[in-house]
């Protein structure tokens, strides 16, 4: 399989100095994608286990089991469930955690996936695993208009929600409708900010996309395992593409929690699991977004699990 081809790896040379990786460290990707992250990591001598829920990836994580041997395990399952995999895979702490969340430019760049506005006779799907019964249909045909509007509003930060939701209940035929991209975008066309339509289209997309995956939950657990699974002065290396994410992630290294409570200690001091190794986050260049579309909203993180006992 031509993985040059399948997904372009977002600030790959950042990543690899975040994660200082050391030759014969276990490294965990989160997010496989179409591996680059992760054969980058092995070229450095590295041993990794790659997480993804899509089939896709899947084939290309198996072909890198075979030419790789006991250097890479491929997992095929959501990263909420981090720790059970690596406790069933033998593998008690890891040296450095990498998480590219969002969805990969392949999963964009197939039109039957239904995840972006550009083929308007596509089906409105927007499942990382397929295999999963909920896709957008479910959602478009079934939430009420409160139920519609809540999450516009949440994950799409959308002031129109609510004229949206309604816009879409009217629409919608009945529960075996069969939505299509051009469906949507005429439905919510008129609620468009002007001058903003793309952007804000992006943004219901991302919001449906984002309740059909369940991802704010899934990140929630994943980061609350991650000072578990983690030796200490490991790193934790995570690139978000949204505000959403962006805030908890921000908050989890901060204080340990998504919801930013902080825990002080006797002396005032946050008693957080991370520490943040960069202080500012780290953006793409000018010349990467030139290269590659998807860098342009990345905001990279790193940090390092510390020892609160003598910090």
């Amino acid at each position: 399989m031509d993985n040059a081809n399948y997904h372009t790896s977002v600030m790959l040379a950042e990543c690899m100095a975040g994660l200082e990786v050391k030759k014969g460290g276990t490294y965990v990707d989160l997010t496989f994608g179409g591996g680059g992250h992760s054969r980058e990591i092995l070229s450095r001598g590295g041993k990794v286990v790659g997480f993804d829920q899509d089939a896709d990836a899947e084939a290309r994580g198996r072909e890198l089991e075979s030419e790789m041997g006991g250097m890479f395990r491929f997992v095929r399952g959501n990263f909420r469930f981090l720790v059970n995999y690596l406790k069933y895979a033998g593998i008690d702490k890891v040296d450095g955690v990498l998480a590219d969340l969002g969805v990969s430019g392949h999963q964009f760049d197939e039109g039957e996936r239904g995840f972006s506005f550009r083929d308007e006779n596509a089906p409105v799907d927007m499942r990382m695993n397929r295999e999963q019964e909920k896709s957008a249909q479910e959602i478009l045909n079934e939430y009420d208009e409160e139920k519609l509007a809540t999450l516009l509003y949440i994950y799409g930060e959308l002031k129109q929600a609510r004229k949206m939701a309604k816009a879409i209940v009217a629409r919608r035929t009945g529960t075996d409708m069969q939505w299509t991209i051009g469906d949507l975008v005429e439905t919510v066309k008129p609620m468009l900010d002007k001058g903003r339509e793309k952007k804000d289209l992006a943004k219901v997309f991302q919001a449906i996309r984002i309740e059909v995956n369940g991802e704010m939950d899934a990140l929630k657990e994943m980061l609350g395992q991650i000072p578990e699974v983690l030796k200490d002065e490991g790193r934790f290396v995570v690139m978000t593409y949204h505000s959403l994410e962006d805030r908890m992630v921000k908050n989890f290294v901060r204080t340990g929690n998504v919801e930013g409570r902080e825990k002080k200690d006797f002396y005032g001091r946050t008693i957080a699991p991370m520490a943040a190794v960069n202080r500012k986050v780290i953006e793409p260049s000018d010349s990467e977004v030139a290269e590659n579309p998807r860098a342009r909203s990345a905001k990279l993180r790193i940090s390092k699990k510390v020892n609160n006992e003598t910090e």
